[in-house]
């Protein structure tokens, strides 16, 4: 097997004050030492630029969600990732490949090192990401579904145009009647959540509009994150629509309306960024934006075999797919303002 180039067993021991036969067993996952030790050597040579020893082709791709590493939250549960898991399922066995999908709480341990897959898709990769300084440091291909934190010259995502679906989204809640709209985000350290922050707190300048920016928390479920924007206040309500970026954002935003007593859509209007099905059931239904997740994930396998097959070709960069806005009744028109 060959190795990349970079820093040598020698170096890393030096660096990190073990002996050789230590950053072997570090390295390569055997031996009896402590974890600490173990993680700390891995850490060194990962800031090193180590390249660990490439296995042999597996025909193997990894796939890790690396937004919230080292928590044991459930994301296959998630309408989004579940069908882009679908997807990205099937997509690698048309290309006889297997995929093997890493849990959430791995992403903050070091199983980087010896992990034997051919090429890996990392979701929501976030600023710092560990995961990726270790795939990188052993020259491991990587296809990211949405815009890593620092891209480096021959990445490729695969991503939406956040921008101009927070426009389409803004100006459809705008031409409803709106005049406060709140965005529900916040949360993610991802690409994705920075994106449409920026697009909002733009188009909000644009008009002369003050942002007004509701922090997301997953356990929220009767949507106390709304109580103040909802509540009466001198010049009325601080909101009168809200576009939310998550999953369970909608159903928080019906509870804290329940709660105040508001009628959806006819005093307050809603948008969710949601691949849940239940929405268009509810009364009212919901409407909400698709990224379109099967895509992206068969997007990114096709992108990745590309990379693995054909190495010499041209990297892609960025590959877009288009989001889209489906119109139910939660954002119909504020009573009186009815388009």
């Amino acid at each position: 097997m060959c190795r990349v180039s970079g820093p040598t067993i020698a170096d890393i021991a030096r660096a990190a004050e073990v002996s050789t036969a230590t950053v072997s067993h570090a390295l390569n996952g055997t031996g009896r030492l402590a974890e600490s030790t173990r993680r700390r050597v891995r850490e060194v040579a990962t800031a090193l630029g180590y390249g660990a020893y490439r296995t042999p082709r597996t025909r193997t791709l990894g796939l890790a969600v690396t937004t919230f590493a080292g928590s044991a939250w459930n994301f296959v549960a998630v309408s989004y990732f579940s069908q882009w898991l679908t997807a990205a399922t099937s997509a690698a066995h048309a290309r006889g490949y297997a995929l093997t999908t890493l849990p959430a709480d791995r992403g903050a341990g070091t199983p980087w090192h010896t992990l034997s897959v051919d090429g890996m898709l990392l979701l929501d990769s976030p600023k710092d990401d560990p995961v990726l300084r270790a795939l990188r440091a052993r020259g491991i291909p990587v296809v990211f579904d949405g815009r890593p934190a620092d891209p480096r010259p021959g990445d490729v995502w695969v991503d939406n145009d956040h921008a101009a679906t927070t426009r389409e989204v803004l100006d459809h809640l705008a031409g409803s009647g709106a005049r406060r709209i709140a965005l529900h985000g916040g949360f993610g350290d991802e690409h994705y959540t920075y994106a449409v922050t920026r697009a909002y707190e733009e188009w909000c300048a644009e008009r002369g509009r003050p942002p007004l920016l509701i922090p997301f928390a997953p356990d929220d479920a009767p949507g106390h994150a709304f109580d103040r924007a909802f509540g009466d206040a001198p010049g009325g309500r601080a909101a009168d629509a809200v576009y939310c970026l998550y999953d369970p954002g909608a159903r928080q935003v019906l509870a804290a309306a329940a709660r105040h007593g508001l009628r959806v859509p006819e005093e307050l209007l809603l948008v969710c960024a949601s691949e849940d099905p239940a929405y268009a059931q509810g009364d009212p239904a919901v409407s909400t934006v698709t990224l379109r997740p099967a895509v992206i994930g068969e997007s990114a396998v096709a992108a990745l075999v590309a990379l693995l097959e054909s190495p010499r070709g041209a990297p892609p960069g960025e590959l877009t797919v288009p989001a889209g806005l489906t119109v139910r009744a939660s954002s119909g028109g504020l009573l009186g303002h009815r388009p």
